[in-house]
């Protein structure tokens, strides 16, 4: 790995990653221009869940990064006071679900207890107590507040449309406001990856996932932390507003995000007590950057000098220790173990 510190760094990309990244480099000295194609938090960071969820079915090649994420987020508290999280909790309930050490099983008595108006309670579900969510645009806001105030330069409404190079190294990134050269360049703009590797000849093999995202008007206090059940996920805002998210199947009637709006909309109001009254605001389709292989994609491009990779889902979950622990790799610390499965050149290899 190049073990070069860097100290003029472009990142590309300005949603909750990017400005993770923007942030923890900063903080380590270095002179940031973070660019943006449209506004701050303007791709799929806006239609985001935002659940802090660090569990996972299965063998999972990122246990050790997704461990690192909630602590990674409560350092990240401390330090910028405008960051708003929301440590709720949340219940999880399906047959298939396993029990992992860090969460507890609750009788139905006690997952009542913890979400009161549930109308038909499962007679136990796993609760993670450590688990939270927030506002993904509002802390892509602190964090880049948060990186300014160290020094870094934001761009919004600035397209790449090139790479500068010498020989095989990337030595700055093309603007329709003007060059900029940098000693790297860190691409974390989500599925548009893929086409800025594509600009340097690298076939990056990055998918766009869609997920549906919906917010409804409704009365406050409904639900007090996150509900994950085969009928919904959902949990509430400080504003509250209700958020869900629901797979994307297509735009064939009854299956359009607007019919996936209102099915949802009636599973929530069959699943609380009283007339809640329940009203789509906004229906968004959310495109996650998905690696071929789902695994999140952190580290120098192969074949080109001077380029960094990070794209992953889930971002939000995994943004505050991907920005500390690729920016002590890429101001020359040692290489991180936790990030050592992301690397691009497996994705690459035969």
């Amino acid at each position: 790995m190049n073990q070069t510190t860097h100290r003029r760094i472009v990142v590309v990309g300005a949603g909750i990653v990017g400005a993770s990244l923007a942030y923890h480099l900063s903080g380590k000295g270095a002179q940031v221009t973070l660019i943006e194609a449209g506004e701050i938090a303007s791709g799929v960071t806006a239609s985001s869940f935002a659940w802090i969820n660090t569990t996972y079915a299965g063998a999972d090649p990122i246990a050790q990064l997704r461990g690192a994420a909630i602590e990674a987020y409560h350092r990240l508290e401390t330090e910028l006071p405008d960051l708003q999280i929301h440590w709720s909790g949340a219940l999880s309930y399906n047959a298939s679900a396993e029990h992992p050490a860090s969460a507890t099983l609750l009788t139905a008595a006690e997952v009542l207890a913890r979400e009161p108006n549930l109308k038909n309670p499962p007679p136990c579900a796993l609760y993670h107590a450590g688990e939270g969510a927030l506002d993904a645009v509002q802390a892509t806001h602190a964090l880049i507040a948060g990186a300014q105030a160290l020094g870094a330069q934001l761009l919004t409404q600035t397209r790449v449309t090139g790479f500068k190079t010498c020989n095989a190294d990337v030595t700055g990134v093309e603007t329709a406001a003007g060059t900029f050269d940098a000693d790297l360049i860190v691409l974390a703009a989500g599925t548009g990856t893929q086409q800025l590797a594509q600009m340097l000849n690298v076939a990056l093999p990055i998918d766009a996932s869609p997920a549906i995202f919906i917010r409804y008007k409704t009365q406050p206090d409904l639900v007090k932390g996150i509900i994950s059940s085969p009928e919904m996920e959902i949990r509430q805002s400080a504003d509250g507003t209700l958020l869900a998210a629901e797979d994307y199947l297509g735009e064939a009637p009854g299956n359009s995000p607007p019919d996936i709006a209102r099915q949802t909309a009636e599973a929530i109001r069959k699943a609380l007590h009283g007339e809640v009254s329940i009203a789509p605001q906004t229906v968004a389709v959310g495109f996650r950057p998905m690696p071929a292989d789902g695994i999140p994609v952190v580290g120098y491009l192969p074949g080109v000098g001077g380029v960094y990779v990070c794209a992953m889902h889930p971002g939000v979950t995994l943004a505050a220790i991907v920005g500390r622990l690729a920016s002590e790799e890429l101001l020359g610390r040692q290489s991180s173990a936790a990030l050592e499965p992301c690397r691009p050149e497996r994705l690459f290899q035969t």
